[in-house]
């Protein structure tokens, strides 16, 4: 087992697994009829390096919510193993409102104070409809942005402070609110505008810069990636520039972050670290 402080972990290793991981999910939704598409970071790469960005240490894909839904309410006669779908749908413990295809034959924790040990992941955001209403909206964000951050801070560790004041405000909420019935509250409210009917969609993962026009995602095609063929979206320098301006100029070195994963194995599956009582200290 390695403790991870300053990303010094093989980077190339990890974006094998990941690799790994997405070809496992790619043939599940070909079989299946599902579509999914490279997204985020990982659309850009595909885009702008033909593979990953060099420096990033995760992958994301993104369904519609119909799609999204589907897979999760099959995943375990579907995925084979040692992949796995986790989410909010079948971890009570779970602390973000989107799902993760994981390799349960590895362990990742990706910060001390959310102590949620799972295996390297591949990120399957659900892409919601969204009101065109742009004062609905604003109105829409600040409930989302309000029952997120409670579930952000019911989910971390009360204690990443000390037991001072700061613990405070985590401990109350432990209290009064279950992870489970913050992700309720959020799925009712994520779900609120019917897919289908909506001119516009949103990432809800990125907040308000995840709106945008549905005609963005209507229609797919094959990309290269890592010298291997996956999904993506035909309009993507429209989601691209959207997202990222002028997506052809990588940042400057001071904004090449990698994730920084606080522990991570890529030889222990994750639920024996948790049956074995976790990194010894």
């Amino acid at each position: 087992m390695r403790l991870i402080n300053e990303a010094n972990y093989d980077i190339k290793t990890l974006q094998a697994r990941l690799i790994y991981i997405l070809e496992g999910i790619d043939k599940v939704c070909k079989e299946h009829n599902l579509t999914y598409f490279l997204w985020a970071g990982s659309m850009l790469g595909a885009v702008r390096h033909k593979g990953f960005i060099p420096w990033d240490d995760d992958m994301d894909i993104a369904m519609p919510r119909k799609d999204y839904e589907i897979l999760l309410a099959h995943s375990s006669e579907w995925m084979p193993e040692p992949f796995e779908v986790i989410g909010p749908h079948n971890r009570p413990d779970y602390p973000y409102t989107f799902a993760k295809v994981v390799d349960s034959s590895t362990t990742v924790i990706e910060r001390p104070d959310f102590p949620h040990p799972e295996g390297i992941y591949v990120d399957i955001f659900p892409l919601d409809g969204m009101t065109s209403n742009v004062n609905e909206q604003k109105s829409y964000m600040k409930k989302y942005k309000f029952w997120r951050h409670m579930l952000f801070f019911r989910g971390r560790d009360p204690f990443k402070h000390g037991k001072g004041p700061r613990s405070w405000f985590p401990l109350l909420l432990h209290k009064i609110f279950s992870l489970d019935g913050l992700q309720k509250k959020l799925y009712k409210l994520m779900t609120k505008y019917d897919f289908d009917s909506s001119t516009f969609i949103i990432d809800h993962d990125v907040y308000f810069k995840g709106i945008i026009p549905k005609t963005f995602i209507e229609e797919t095609m094959e990309v290269e990636f890592e010298g291997r063929i996956f999904m993506s979206i035909k309009n993507y320098d429209a989601y691209l520039s959207h997202s990222y301006g002028d997506y052809m100029t990588p940042p400057p070195k001071d904004k090449q972050v990698q994730h920084n994963f606080y522990f991570i194995d890529f030889n222990l599956p994750y639920r024996e670290y948790v049956k074995n009582g976790g990194m010894k200290k």
